[in-house]
């Protein structure tokens, strides 16, 4: 059962088993100083091991005294305007242990090396387009055969759908008419920022760079619908996608430390950011 969203007073959060831990997706600054204790409260009652917070950097004083710390940073994140914190708060100190440290650390460099060399223009075997409703059963086919597991149910056609109708704009790369890749724009558009997220990319297109297309593909996209401020949370251990994001020319904003469960493991994660 994936993790669930639910309210504490106007503040959206996410939390559950899956990547056991609560995330503050968005904080309403009315519910100050409180929800710092509530958020306490709900990590004991289910034995979370992290609470991960996305809050304005002027509201971050609470957090900080309330045990977080500051993992990530990106400017200009509400509105082309106020800079947002990435906070974490690890209940569980065995949950902050980095053994792959070093090699994140390699994967960062190795990106930032690459920074704005985009690469070779994209195969004429392959289309780009943004996906419709009628998409959903093969979207939810590539995501099922690409991810065992995901923070969010992407692989539910139903999913998909309920979120293209609200926030979420998917694109796709195709081949003969079949998909071979996608991706997303998790939009939200009262504060104009957008995370680029969710992509895939089956097997046998490997090695095309249709992630990087994809991604300059989604940037005018998103900027048409007056998204101001562009980010991903990658998988810090891969390669391939932090690659990716340094190559259309973002910029690393920190790594936060275990932190989610994607494909049968909690994994930490980089921040990569670009204004459009």
């Amino acid at each position: 059962m994936s993790d669930r969203l639910e309210k504490i007073g106007n503040s959206q959060i996410q939390h559950g088993s899956d990547n056991n831990r609560i995330y503050l997706m968005k904080l309403d600054p009315a519910d100050l100083p409180g929800i710092v204790k509530k958020l306490d409260t709900l990590a004991a009652k289910n034995g979370y091991t992290k609470i991960f917070a996305k809050v304005p950097s002027p509201h971050t004083a609470a957090f900080i005294e309330g045990g977080y710390r500051r993992e990530g940073n990106i400017p200009q994140f509400y509105n082309g305007e106020t800079a947002a914190a990435f906070l974490g708060k690890f209940i569980d100190p065995a949950r902050e242990i980095t053994p792959q440290r070093d090699e994140i650390e390699k994967i960062i460099a190795l990106a930032q090396s690459k920074h704005g060399r985009p690469g070779d223009s994209l195969s004429d075997e392959y289309t780009l387009r943004a996906a419709v409703e009628a998409d959903a059963d093969e979207l939810a086919a590539v995501y099922k055969e690409v991810f065992v597991s995901y923070p969010f149910p992407i692989h539910d056609p139903d999913y998909l759908i309920e979120t293209m109708r609200s926030h979420v704009c998917y694109f796709v790369a195709e081949k003969d008419g079949k998909i071979a890749a996608a991706s997303s724009g998790e939009m939200d558009k009262e504060n104009r920022n957008a995370e680029m997220t969710d992509f895939a990319t089956l097997p046998e297109h490997l090695g095309n760079g249709l992630s990087v297309h994809l991604l300059k593909f989604m940037e005018p996209e998103m900027k048409k619908r007056g998204i101001a401020m562009l980010y991903t949370i990658a998988r810090a251990i891969s390669p391939g996608m932090n690659i990716t994001f340094a190559k259309c020319g973002y910029t690393f904003g920190g790594t936060l430390i275990n932190n989610t469960q994607i494909s049968g493991s909690i994994e930490s994660m980089n921040l990569w950011y670009q204004s459009v």
